[in-house]
């Protein structure tokens, strides 16, 4: 355990709180404000004191019950008589202490034990009726401001099959979360997929429940706010509603009554949501898809809120259709919120970005003017629909939808662009939002980043701007004489200071000139840069700006890449290339008729990874099962594959049942 943790727990706990509403007249009887505070804590050991304050009417006898969120125990006791079952500690009068009158307190204390962490409760119940802590309440709108930044614990609870490891994610540790939190992020989603955990009558099975409640309790320990949703049933039962409509609006309420009573005990910042993603298949158009998903986003507003305690007041997360921005899904849902005229309710859309850039397809290899202009339509949309309405919006999920694939199917200056101006406007349109990941972006073994440059971005992106500029790549011909090199930068309101190559400023005038937004790296300094000029990245530059996080260059030394025959079959087919320092950007197929070839035919330029990858390590060029499935018997195929020095190269490709020939072209 290190020493910032055991500074937290033992940090002083301070909770206030008020009764949760029950009726009208209970509400006006009943009140209280609790405050627990650790004064005391060794190793295995600590000492607790309580106060109990009455808000409400007097009261002739009290009892004060709670539960350990870390498996804490209790000892001995003064001023209350202190029993514990299991995880549930219960601290009655003394007798002498027995009346408290209105706005009157009594205080306790006892000794505990711990082992792995002592975090303060979460909750307290005055004799029997359930106290809402954690200060003012928030509004929904700062609720949801409260909640920026967020990071979705995703392909775990999720899992669909027995185990959250399921899907090859460890389980999840307070010491993630404590990562999580030391990462700056003020919210964790936690996706739930409960399909199979579900028993006779749909009921949750108990293991599996307690589960979820332990991470939710760990969560909010943290004081990190906590959305809790049903996830891929979405796509596993949920989609059949058209065919079965009363079967599956059954077995949906079925799950929210059981999370409602299950916690209801829980404080504010744990917030529900809906359903993720919701779809359907079977139905007569998207009039009857908008209708469903009402009717199901009202069911779960229904249930929460009449299962009372803090669910009467708890934020609860409504999704659009397919929890898509387009204009359509938007307006029905502006119309469902400002219909139930509760203030306690939160919009959530995801976004992957425009499609092409971020699945690296139909030449989306930039993120340019048209990506960028996709990405600030749909805040700009969303913002002027919700939150110009009084109606808070979460971006639920987002990223870019290559990262499916491998995160490398974008281009690293491209992706960093992407984080940068996404953060960048959700920020201005007052947008919370969520980062989805799976494990490939925050190791949860490590506990380190895995492109420790993403996350420096995304974490920038949360306060202020950063420079960037339209390449992060600077290429070099190693067959040409040596050129002074110029790329456009983009300031985005901030201002060049520096360039350093490693720890050593280079010298402006000299090694390099700034023009407005041009940088010219000039012939001398890439000269000396370049070295040997090997192929590959010979040198990485800096560039530093007023604010945000650097920009890198890469100094790459490039001939055109070599591509060779080849011989293999539909199953596995992969051409000899010697890259040459060059890197592949994409690839086009076409037949000898000009039609397009492969998958995706609407574009010639197919999709990376899906439908072609390179292996630079193994000097191939590899064209998956899923392109020749979508190529046409003895139909030859000219591929251009294009590189990001701008280089082109052409090869044939031609399918005969199972075999597939290749034959090497040249470059243009």
């Amino acid at each position: 355990m290190n020493g910032s943790r055991r500074a937290v727990l033992g940090a002083v706990v301070a909770l206030v709180a008020t009764v949760a509403p029950m009726t009208a007249s209970a509400a006006a009887e009943t009140g209280c404000e609790i405050t627990y505070s650790t004064t005391g804590q060794w190793q295995g050991g600590f000492v607790a004191d309580v106060a109990v304050t009455n808000r409400g009417a007097p009261l002739d006898g009290w009892e004060l019950t709670w539960e350990w969120p870390s498996g804490q125990q209790a000892g001995h006791g003064w001023n209350a008589k202190i029993t514990e079952s299991g995880h549930q500690v219960t601290a009655e009068d003394a007798g002498y202490n027995a009346r408290i009158a209105t706005g009157a307190t009594v205080k306790f204390g006892f000794h505990g034990t711990w082992a792995e962490a002592n975090t303060a409760p979460l909750s307290f119940f005055l004799n029997g009726v359930t106290c809402v802590h954690g200060g003012p309440r928030l509004s929904a709108m700062q609720h949801t401001a409260a909640m920026q930044p967020g990071w979705n614990l995703g392909n775990t609870l999720d899992s669909t099959g027995g185990d959250e490891t399921s899907w090859g994610n460890p389980r999840i540790t307070e010491a993630l979360l404590d990562n999580v939190k030391a990462q700056g992020f003020k919210s964790v989603r936690l996706p739930v997929t409960w399909s199979a955990h579900l028993g006779p009558d749909h009921v949750i099975e108990p293991a599996y429940l307690a589960r979820v409640k332990e991470v939710v309790r760990w969560a909010l320990a943290r004081d990190l706010y906590v959305m809790l949703n049903i996830h891929h049933d979405s796509w596993q039962w949920i989609l059949n509603m058209p065919a079965e409509h009363d079967g599956v609006l059954t077995r949906f309420n079925a799950i929210w009554t059981q999370l409602a009573g299950a916690f209801t005990e829980f404080g504010p910042k744990l917030t529900f949501e809906s359903w993720n993603e919701p779809q359907f298949t079977g139905s007569t158009g998207k009039p009857q898809e908008i209708e469903l998903n009402r009717e199901l986003n009202a069911s779960f507003r229904d249930i929460v809120r009449r299962s009372g305690g803090n669910n009467a007041t708890r934020l609860l997360v409504l999704p659009t259709l397919h929890t898509s921005s387009e204009q359509t899904y938007v307006d029905a849902l502006v119309e469902q919120i400002r219909g139930f005229a509760d203030p306690d309710l939160i919009a959530t859309v995801h976004y992957y970005g425009y499609w092409p850039f971020s699945v690296n397809v139909a030449g989306g290899t930039r993120f340019d003017a048209t990506a960028q202009k996709d990405l600030t339509d749909t805040f700009d949309r969303v913002h002027d629909s919700f939150v110009a309405r009084g109606i808070p919006v979460i971006i639920g999920e987002y990223g870019l939808l290559g990262f499916d694939r491998h995160t490398g199917t974008i281009e690293q200056g491209e992706k960093l662009k992407f984080f940068e101006h996404l953060g960048h406007h959700a920020r201005t349109k007052q947008l919370t939002t969520m980062l989805w990941d799976n494990g490939q972006h925050l190791n949860r073994t490590s506990g380190q980043w895995n492109d420790p440059e993403l996350y420096a971005q995304i974490r920038s992106s949360w306060t202020t701007r950063s420079g960037t500029a339209h390449t992060d790549q600077v290429f070099i011909e190693k067959s040409s004489p040596i050129t002074a090199k110029t790329v456009a930068l983009n300031l985005n309101g901030t201002k060049f200071t520096d360039l350093y190559h490693g720890s050593t400023k280079l010298t402006r005038g000299r090694d390099y000139t700034i023009s407005g937004d041009q940088l010219t790296l000039t012939e001398p300094a890439l000269t000396r840069l370049s070295g040997s000029r090997g192929y590959g990245t010979n040198a990485v530059l800096t560039a530093r700006f007023s604010h945000g996080v650097p920009w890198r260059f890469y100094v790459i030394t490039y001939d055109t890449p070599v591509l060779s025959g080849a011989s293999g079959t539909t199953e596995k087919f992969e051409i000899p290339t010697a890259f040459r320092g060059d890197q592949l950007a994409t690839m086009e197929a076409k037949y000898d008729d000009g039609t397009n070839a492969g998958p995706h035919d609407w574009t010639s330029f197919k999709e990376y990874d899906r439908a072609f990858r390179p292996n630079y390590s193994d000097g191939r060029t590899i064209l998956t099962p899923d392109f020749f499935a979508a190529v046409r018997d003895d139909a030859r195929v000219t591929l251009t594959f294009h590189y990001w020095s701008g280089a082109k190269v052409t090869y044939h490709v031609t399918k005969s049942g199972g075999a597939v020939t290749g034959t090497a072209i040249g470059s243009n």
